[in-house]
């Protein structure tokens, strides 16, 4: 089963949007960008037309990659205290301390659930990502509860948290990186989860038959974005999402989700 993420995209949002609008008004999005390039300007452009469908303002900022720490975090302060929710656009520029930024964001705006000062147990929502994983997993009836599952990778953004949330709701989880333990502790899992941005390192080999692989990897080989997959793992998994469009477009959609939960 080869995952159409922006399908599962497209009737979230046709479950959002209704309850939108019965919000009676129209509820603002913060997104702040430092600095800029061709990637990040397609994730912001995503997630502005799918903020536009849904009938939520998406307040932009923009401040150069050479500012400094305190106009990077009034700008981001400025956000919080004009917005429902925040999102600080990731990655930032070399020598921002990512961190400091993200804190700028309290746990009741922060729709990315990437405060580092908030626990992952005391946050309101959870990260896109790892939500997009569970939803993608349950959609295609994938059970969670006991199963063996390895997630590659321990980023921010995919890794930590959907390590926690898998846990959190039963699976027995592990964590592979490029630095420590075997690729063959992947041929048992039941589910693996890609997040190392190192693009076709998994290959039909290193999985079992039948495993659920959810490529959340991305990185940018030859101008073209690929996950940590090889395609041919397809043939291999019961259910297979691809980069571009498997993770990516749910994701997105999830940040939504977020925030009408920050803000009912």
């Amino acid at each position: 089963m080869i995952v159409d993420g922006k399908a599962i995209a497209e009737s979230i949002y046709t479950e959002l949007k209704p309850k939108f609008e019965a919000l009676g008004r129209k509820p603002r999005l913060g997104i702040l960008v430092v600095g800029g390039h061709a990637v990040i300007e397609s994730f912001v452009g995503i997630k502005t037309r799918s903020a536009e469908a849904l009938g939520i303002e998406m307040v932009r900022v923009n401040v150069s990659d050479k500012s400094d720490m305190g106009k990077i975090e009034q700008a981001a302060q400025r956000l919080v205290d004009t917005t429902d929710a925040v999102v600080i656009q990731l990655p930032l520029p070399p020598g921002i301390d990512v961190n400091q930024i993200l804190a700028a964001v309290p746990r009741e705006k922060d729709v990315d659930a990437l405060n580092p000062n908030v626990p992952e147990e005391e946050r309101l929502v959870h990260a896109p990502v790892a939500l997009a994983v569970v939803e993608i997993l349950r959609r295609n009836n994938v059970e969670i509860a006991g199963a063996r599952t390895v997630v590659v990778g321990q980023g921010r953004l995919v890794g930590k948290p959907a390590m926690w949330l898998l846990k959190s709701l039963g699976a027995n989880v592990s964590v592979f990186s490029l630095d420590e333990g075997s690729i063959d502790d992947l041929k048992d899992a039941d589910i693996v989860i890609l997040g190392a941005g190192n693009p076709g390192f998994i290959k039909p080999e290193h999985i079992k038959e039948g495993v659920a692989l959810i490529d959340a990897g991305t990185s940018e080989l030859n101008k073209k974005i690929q996950g940590d997959a090889d395609p041919a793992c397809a043939e291999v998994a019961s259910v297979f999402t691809p980069v571009p469009g498997g993770v990516g477009p749910v994701a997105v959609a999830m940040i939504f989700r977020n925030l009408l939960e920050l803000i009912q």
